[in-house]
């Protein structure tokens, strides 16, 4: 994958080496687990009656998470990240003309609070709505490689531009959407589809990003770059990862597409460039 014209973007924040704050015990916050162990104390309730109130505790007790800085100029990762992160500003800040805003994303390692919660990095990438940020730890590109073999340029820009798919959806209020349409669901295969429907259309817009990017001289695939972009697509389809983790496929269980899926909807955004081929869910076949 040779870049060409795509410009780093100053929305990379990196948080890698930095310890979490607020010391936490077992999940529970140090300040926290003092606080429930007080109350119990002083009332003579049963402290594990008392958890429910551990969302509320650890917001008013533990501080704010640690911001971090730039990433360092020597961090040729870093740097084809940000490119990454660039182009895909440029693209979608002209296809949805005034409604874009350029999130953030976040580098880290091993953990990382959001406004989703905590993760870890066996979480793989995520975006959360609630502070419009995309998280990644830069390992995860090697597991893709070691476990999947989807590795290369064009499949780690494929991950990045599948996260920022979900900041399109959520501006375009199709995450609220299909949140409410999944607590209405009358089962939870019912929500699963739901789920399936909006990974699918994530990745279809990666797809977008990636046509309009390439006429837009960011970049010029070279020989087996788009092949890199589809294998991994196809190497974290649902079935490929539960047969690979337990030996047998639950369809049923599914949240993401099936491989064969997920590289359906790669491809069909990369031939159209056009978000509007992207309606998963109104599609009659997945």
């Amino acid at each position: 994958m040779r870049w060409r014209g795509a410009r780093q973007s100053a929305n990379v924040e990196d948080r890698r080496g930095r310890a979490l704050p607020g010391g936490r015990v077992g999940g529970l916050g140090c300040a926290g687990l003092l606080v429930i162990l007080g109350i119990s104390f002083l009332t003579g309730a049963d402290p594990r009656k008392l958890l429910p109130l551990l969302g509320l505790v650890e917001q008013v007790a533990s501080p704010p998470a640690e911001t971090g800085g730039t990433p360092p100029p020597d961090d040729p990762q870093a740097r084809f990240i940000a490119r990454v992160l660039g182009s895909t500003e440029d693209v979608w800040s002209g296809l949805l003309e005034g409604q874009y805003r350029e999130p953030t994303l976040v580098l880290f390692d091993g953990r990382v609070s959001s406004a989703c919660g905590f993760a870890s990095a066996a979480s793989g990438p995520f975006y959360c709505p609630g502070d419009q940020h995309v998280y990644l730890d830069l390992s995860f590109f090697r597991e893709l490689d070691r476990r999947f073999g989807a590795p290369g340029d064009f499949a780690q820009a494929y991950v990045v531009a599948h996260e920022i798919g979900h900041h399109v959806q959520t501006l375009l209020g199709i995450s609220d959407q299909v949140t409410a349409m999944q607590e209405r669901a009358r089962s939870q295969e019912a929500a699963n589809d739901l789920s399936i429907r909006l990974e699918l259309q994530a990745d279809c817009f990666a797809g977008v990003w990636g046509s309009r990017a390439a006429a837009a001289g960011h970049y010029q695939l070279e020989p087996g770059d788009l092949e890199e972009g589809l294998r991994a697509a196809s190497a974290i389809g649902d079935d490929k990862i539960q047969a690979q983790a337990q030996g047998y496929v639950v369809p049923e269980s599914w949240t993401h597409g099936s491989s064969e899926m997920r590289v359906r909807w790669l491809r069909r955004g990369l031939e159209s460039g056009d978000p509007s081929a992207c309606d998963t869910f109104n599609a009659p076949r997945l």
